[in-house]
């Protein structure tokens, strides 16, 4: 079964059939009378999901039953549409509603009459075209049967032991040209199906060397079933007019007349005949009778799906090699007589260094085995050792690459082997997605010279698929005995054969091991795992038999499985995407096989493109190597390179030569279960290159409920938990933290290969449609969720005539708004994602109140929004409202109908504090200069026609009750939104920041009943209220982020003291105003990770360090701005300050003259952050005390000094030279803080840059 089809539907039936099942659902359906109806459906769904799972099992590829599951998808779309449509519309009954409401009852019954024939008809269609047999019970699909039999029976085994450690492979061009005179037949067969078998051999078929050999060839594929006459009649017109179009035009020939032609090409003369899809062997023993006569050195090329008639095609004494292995799942063997005398080019041993490894015919040569000399004595041995390489060819196209850009990575794997002093076995893991060129990595750190004579043994094994334990033994065996040294050893292996070791079980394995393996060291490499069991199984059998100096390299797509294998000592690297620089070097090697080739004074125009098409790449070597072998066969011109560029995606998708970059990739997609395939084609949504929200993506798959509460864990944190696994396999990239986030990751972007795969995939399913410049103009199929590009210039016609909205559950726009992209017809939408949209505006949004479905609601950034009217209590379904970064300073009271919000953010962001507000004088001029005219001008500052401003009362309410009261208060000079009383109806809420609670206490004590929140952000905390606060915040015993500002003076200064019950779970304490010294509170949190301090002016500079370094467990700390001329971070008298802190942000440094760290301080500090605006020429120093820094990043400004540009100008130079001198002397002060900073930097150990 199609992977993507079987995942899209299950996750849609689990949905429908989780609220089917729902009490709520129930209960609806007994209020409506449809009970029975809905108890019907419900059980039909989950006995379609039971089929489903049955499909799955029997791996049926049928495509009939793809479009069997596909039409249970949409039905499972519409049978939760519908029942989450009637709970929307039932309303409690009352005298003068009764004729409407049986009306309703009557339009609900005979809907859901049709949706149970729907059903049915759907469930039937199973039975009636027996299209799930429900048998299947074998854990193993077809394919891995095939493989497994394979190595088994007919030679798969040695010939792929042989390509792994001995760099036997053969060519099959070099098959063909063989110096045989006889027919030779050659057989080609593929692990994994026919996938990479037509373009192998149509490339060895077109290739120059072969046309010359064979001028007559033919190219024929075996019809089911098989008729001879067209058979031979296909052979005759391509071998008797190999050009032109005689072929074409060529008569109906009588039987004789084919046969009199037919032999004469076959016999006569030196053919090449390609017979594709053949799959019996019947049709093979009517095919070679053609052939007895033929004498001329003919060649006959078979292509296959069956290994068993691959190999008998060949002949009883052939034997079996690799061609080339495209993928960890699909390998090419050839079949063909063991007698053929191919012309092979030698690979002859070569040594590399740390940073290079060559290649010899496209494939990476690395480490194999040496048996050493037994005339040699110990030293003799060990200068051989020096000299001589190991040799082993490492598979995939990855591999073929240069290691360039990869020479600190070598490096440091390479360290860590030699200088890691523990007495026991250390593995060391590598990790990353799918083209990275992990073993490529680990084969060059393998083939060191460095390592040349640090290990007794090494062993290089690639994991197989199956995986079976025994099999990997039997290769460790294999590899062990082939490398022996010792002449006992030596001696048993003449006595211990290959066929021995094949026959052995895993005790005898094991027994073999412990004899090759005692007391030797061994470097051993185990390339891509891909599930934990696997090294649960090899572990306990391996690690007993090693020495304690022996070293394991394991390689992974996967974290999880990189950290489980490294265990607690922590020796995992994630290895990242190359950089643009070396990503150009290598296409440069890889196209004109000189690395520096491409350059912008000698090729200008070449590496213009050559930037478009590394962009596409986005530094993955895989992607780069198969691309640049591409166009080194191509003309070496921009024009053929722009035709590449404009095209890439078409290209990348159908070009068989570049076919192995998707089929990697894939390998990744495929792995993953079916919820996290619907999750990662749900990223199709966004933009190329779009930096994704953590927050904004997991809520959006919250409200789509491809995650659901379960195990007493709540949608977000399952869907938080998606993500992480996302980001553990690669799937996305994490984006670099700003050092703000208390999580492991707040944002992500997806490689552009993945997201051109998750894009084909979802539109296949019409589950995501892109409207953008170019689309596609009719869809068939409903759309589940629409993304509109900012590229998109459209009109309303064009847009309605695209897409159906009328089963649309999410719209998400990028890009300037429409009025007509949300309107009335959109009654299941779920998801409004209009964050950053430009030309938005208030009225723009009265048809969103109409949306009863609606969950997600973002108009996060729409600065032009600064009134939410009372419809917003309409939207009873809505759990999350993102209005942060807008100008709505109140929410409407019809807020607290919503009981099901679960989160509010509100607000603007920013790291700026008022300290003093303005008079009452100052206030009352602001008041007088806008009520001019009653009202009007107060109304003519909201976006929007004012005709429509004044007929709104809500426009009204707004501007009389809202802001004018706030601005007399001086509450509009405090960041946040006030929210109306009653806001404790709100159960449900986890999140509410940033909200203005300056006008009273009703709403801190309307607060302290949310006992649910995890997330609380307020403003305009004052003497007035902060025993409120206090009071409320002792109430909050799931709070987990607390934020608090305060404007003016005096601040939060005496507002935050006395908490008789701070928060014990809060990890991130936030603090805006003037405090003057921190609460004593702050020492009893053992959870706080992260604390923000912003225009707090600390007094006490010694004390408030003193303070800050004794917390234990804070490893974020920002600092913003520090009121006195010296930071001094210095440890205790006796122990370490600031243990925990990784992050460190100081901003606002204007009055700062120095920033010195002391040693014994912030000994795990990662990275220092400096920012804003700095008057003075600062310094910095102890640098080199930071053990453990990776980075500083600078990001300052020097204010321009305009008592210099006056006086400049009254010198008579004019205002730009004396603009520009100010300017460039800013840029001096900032070279030289930057120069003064990389000197300190530089002579710490750990070599941290700066950027």
């Amino acid at each position: 079964m199609e992977a993507t089809a079987l995942s899209v539907g299950k996750s849609v039936l689990n949905g429908a059939l989780g609220y089917a099942k729902s009490a709520f659902a129930e209960e609806v359906a007994l209020q409506l009378g449809i009970q029975k109806d809905h108890t019907f459906v419900a059980d039909e769904l989950e006995m379609m999901r039971s089929f489903m799972m049955e499909a799955h099992e029997e791996q049926d590829n049928s495509k009939v039953v793809k479009t069997w599951v596909k039409q249970v998808r949409d039905t499972a779309y519409d049978v939760e549409d519908s029942l989450q449509d009637f709970a929307v519309h039932l309303k409690r009954p009352s005298w003068w509603r009764f004729p409407r409401t049986l009306l309703e009852r009557h339009r609900v019954a005979k809907q859901m009459k049709e949706l149970r024939n729907k059903v049915e008809d759907v469930s039937q269609r199973n039975v009636r075209y027996h299209l799930i047999k429900g048998s299947a019970k074998a854990t193993i699909n077809s394919t891995e049967q095939s493989s497994v039999i394979a190595t088994a029976i007919f030679g798969i085994d040695d010939a792929r032991r042989a390509a792994k450690q001995d760099n036997q492979r053969v060519d099959l061009v070099q098959l063909i040209n063989s110096e045989d005179q006889d027919l030779k037949v050659i057989a080609v067969w593929g692990t994994s199906g026919d996938m990479g078998q037509t373009t192998i051999i149509r490339m060895a078929y077109e290739n120059p060397d072969v046309q010359i050999r064979f001028p007559c060839r033919a190219w024929v594929r075996v019809m089911h079933p098989f008729s001879p006459r067209d058979f031979v009649q296909s052979l005759v017109n391509q071998l008797h007019a190999t050009q032109g179009v005689e072929a074409l035009l060529e008569k109906e020939k009588t039987e004789q007349d084919l046969a009199k032609k037919f032999n004469g090409c076959v016999n006569d003369r030196k053919c090449l005949i390609v017979l594709n899809d053949l799959s019996t062997i019947e049709e093979w023993d009517q095919i070679k009778k053609c052939f007895q006569k033929c004498r001329k050195g003919s060649r006959i090329i078979v292509s296959s799906t069956q290994v068993e008639v691959a190999s008998l095609c060949a002949g009883q004494e052939s034997q079996a090699s690799e061609l080339k292995q495209l993928s960890a799942d699909q390998t090419l063997y050839a079949f063909y007589d063991k007698g053929s005398q191919i012309i092979e080019d030698s690979v002859k041993p070569v040594s590399i260094s740390d940073v290079a490894i060559t290649s010899t015919n496209n494939h990476t040569v690395a480490h194999g085995e040496i048996i050493d000399d037994q005339s040699m004595d110990a030293d003799e041995k060990k200068v051989a050792r020096k000299s001589l390489t190991r040799i082993r060819t490492s598979v995939g196209a990855s591999e073929e690459s240069q290691l360039i850009g990869r020479e600190k990575e070598i490096s440091e794997i390479t360290h860590l082997i030699l200088n890691n002093d523990s007495q026991q076995v250390q593995v060391i893991s590598v990790w990353g997605m799918g083209g990275l060129g992990k073993t490529t990595l680990v084969s060059g750190v393998y083939q060191s010279p460095r390592l040349s004579d640090k290990f007794d043994k090494y062993v290089f094994v690639t994991i197989m698929r199956p995986f079976i334990l025994v099999e990997l033994l039997r290769s460790l065996a294999e590899q062990l005995h082939k490398g022996s040294s010792k002449k006992e050893e030596l001696l048993e292996n003449r006595v211990s054969s290959k066929k021995s070791l094949a026959s052995m079980e895993d005790t005898e394995l094991t027994g073999q091991l412990k004899r090759l393996l005692e007391k030797k060291s061994c470097l051993i490499v185990l390339d891509d795992f891909s599930d934990t069991s696997e090294w649960d199984q090899i572990k306990p059998t391996l690690f007993p038999l090693l020495e304690k100096t022996s070293r394991i390299i394991v390689t992974t797509r996967k974290e999880n499985i990189a950290n489980h294998c490294s265990g607690k000592n922590g020796n995992v690297h994630n290895l990242k995407v190359l950089k643009h620089n070396d990503a150009l070097c290598l296409l440069s090697e890889k196209v004109f096989e000189e690395a520096t080739y491409l350059d912008d004074q000698n090729n200008p125009e070449l590496v213009k493109e050559a930037k478009q098409i590394l962009k596409k790449c986005d530094g993955l070597p895989l992607a780069i190597v198969v691309i640049g072998g591409f166009l080194a066969n191509r003309p070496k011109t921009p024009e053929e390179w722009r035709k590449l560029n404009e095209n890439i995606n078409a290209e990348l998708e159908m070009n068989p030569e570049l076919g192995m970059i998707r089929t990697v990739l894939e390998k990744s997609y495929d792995g993953l279960p079916y919820h996290l395939k619907s999750c990662f084609l749900y990223l199709s949504i966004f933009p190329e290159d779009q930096i994704i929200s953590r927050r904004r993506l997991v809520h959006r798959w919250a409200a789509e409920g491809y995650s659901t509460a379960a195990h007493g864990k709540s949608a977000i944190e399952i869907a938080n938990g998606y993500f992480m696994e996302l980001k553990n396999r690669s799937m996305i990239l994490p984006f670099q933290q700003s050092g703000s986030s208390r999580k492991s990751i707040d944002s992500c972007k997806v490689h552009d290969l993945m997201r051109d795969i998750a894009i084909s995939k979802s539109t296949e399913e019409n589950l995501v449609f892109r409207v953008e410049e170019g689309c596609s103009a009719y869809i068939h199929g409903a759309i589940r969720h629409l993304a509109i590009s900012s590229n998109w210039k459209g009109d309303k016609s064009e847009f309605e005539g695209i897409v159906d909205l009328s089963r649309i559950r999410s719209l998400s726009l990028f890009g300037d708004w429409k009025p007509f992209f949300v309107y009335g017809k959109m009654r299941f939408i779920r998801v409004l994602d209009f964050e950053g949209t430009r030309g938005l505006e208030y009225h723009h949004l009265d048809q969103i109140w109409k949306l009863n479905h609606l969950k997600f609601l973002s108009l996060r950034g729409c600065y032009r929004i600064d009134l939410l009217p009372d419809l917003l209590g309409n939207l009873r379904q809505l759990q999350m409202l993102d209005i942060r970064g807008t100008y709505v300073k109140a929410l409407p009271k019809t807020i607290i109908k919503l009981q099901k919000l679960q989160y509010i953010h509100a607000g603007r962001k920013t790291d700026y504090v008022w300290e003093e507000k303005h008079s009452l004088m100052q206030r009352c001029r602001k008041v007088g200069c806008i009520c001019a005219t009653c009202c009007l001008p107060l109304l003519c500052e909201m976006y929007g026609p004012l005709h429509k401003a004044l007929a709104r009362r809500d426009a009204w309410t707004f501007a009389c009750c809202v802001k004018f009261p706030s601005i007399m208060t001086g509450v509009h000079e405090e960041e946040g939104a006030m929210v109306p009383s009653g806001i404790r109806k709100l159960k449900d809420l986890h999140t509410l920041r940033n909200i203005n609670v300056g006008r009273g206490n009703a709403i801190l004590r309307d607060i302290g009943m949310l006992t649910g929140l995890h997330k609380l952000g307020v403003a305009g905390i004052n003497k007035k209220n902060g025993r409120a606060f206090r009071l409320a915040i002792s109430n909050l015993n799931k709070l987990e982020s607390l934020s608090v500002s305060s404007a003016g003076m005096p601040g939060l200064c005496g507002c935050l003291d006395d908490i008789s019950s701070p928060p014990e779970n809060l990890q991130s304490l936030k603090l805006y105003g003037s405090l003057k010294t921190l609460p004593e509170w702050i020492k009893e949190l053992q959870h706080l990770v992260k604390l923000k301090l912003v225009s707090t002016r600390l007094l006490e500079h010694d004390v408030a360090m003193e303070f800050l370094g004794e917390l234990p467990k804070v490893e974020i700390l920002v600092i913003s701005p520090f009121k006195s001329e010296e930071i001094h971070f210095k440890p205790p008298q006796t122990g370490t300050a600031f243990v925990s802190l990784r992050v460190l942000k100081l901003a606002g440094l204007w009055g700062i003259k120095s920033v010195k760290f002391e040693e014994g301080t912030m000994p795990k500090l990662e990275r220092l952050q400096v920012q804003g605006r700095i008057e003075n020429e600062i310094g910095f120093s102890g640098l080199e005390f930071l053990q453990n820094i990776n980075e500083v990043q600078l990001s300052v400004w020097f204010p321009t000094d305009h008592d210099r540009i006056r006086a400049a100008r009254a010198a008579g130079a004019d205002y730009e030279t004396a603009w520009e001198e100010e300017v460039q002397e800013a840029r001096r002060k900032g070279g030289e803080l930057k120069r003064k900073i990389r000197e300190q930097l530089a002579r710490n150990p750990n070599q941290p840059i700066i950027t």
